[in-house]
Formats: C-alpha cells, sequence, structure tokens
C-alpha cells in the first residue's frame, strides 16, 4: 500500500505565501511524476502542477509565475512553494504521483489539504 502524507495547508491573506510537501511511501517501485491537483467549490478537480523524474514541469496557467514545484527524490517528496496568493487559489488541494510499475502503471493520490486565502 502506497501512502501520501500532505502538510503545509492553512489560511493566508490575498498575497501571503504557503508550502505544501507531500511524501510518498510504501511499495513504491520508480516515480515518474508528481504533482498537485485541487478542487474548488463547484469546480471539477483541476491539475495545478507537476514534475516528472527527468525534471518536466506542467504549470496551469493560472498559476504560473506564482508557484514552484520541486521534488527530493531521495525523500520521495514533491513541495509546491506558493507566492502571491489569490482569493481564486482557495480549494482543496491534492497530491497525486504516477508510478512505474514493473508491468504496469499506477496513479496515488492524498487525502487533500484545504487552502483558504481570505482577509
Amino acid at each position: 500500500q502506497v501512502q501520501l502524507v500532505e502538510s503545509g495547508g492553512g489560511l493566508v491573506q490575498p498575497g501571503g505565501s504557503l508550502r505544501l510537501s507531500c511524501a510518498a511511501s510504501g511499495s513504491i517501485f520508480s516515480l515518474y511524476a508528481m504533482g498537485w491537483y485541487r478542487q474548488a467549490p463547484g469546480k471539477q478537480r483541476e491539475l495545478v502542477a507537476t514534475i516528472t523524474s527527468g525534471g518536466s514541469i506542467n504549470y496551469a496557467d493560472s498559476v504560473k509565475g506564482r508557484f514552484t514545484i520541486s521534488r527530493d527524490n531521495a525523500k520521495n517528496t514533491v513541495y509546491l512553494q506558493m507566492n502571491s496568493l489569490k482569493p481564486e487559489d482557495t480549494a482543496v488541494y491534492y497530491c497525486y504521483i504516477r508510478d512505474w510499475g514493473a508491468i504496469v502503471d499506477y496513479d496515488y493520490w492524498g487525502q487533500g489539504t484545504q487552502v483558504t486565502v481570505s482577509s
């Protein structure tokens, strides 16, 4: 069983910053991609940012220039530095990993952490 432990969510004022962390543990074969999705009230879950084992990074247009994703391969941990936060960033943020197995790939999700941007 693979587990994803998320931390760093909370309440912040507009223009503030938060740093999310997600550590993966368990029966991991090879972490291909790690990243973050979010879901706001009344909206579908959307991609925020992903990073592959080769260092390829993808950001949603809405967060480019404000968010930075990084990973520590030795710790199986992915980070999301969120700066210049806006009220529209308010959502539940879900950690995501794609694990390359010997035969098939596996996707895993964290439990979600609430990020609220409000004055």
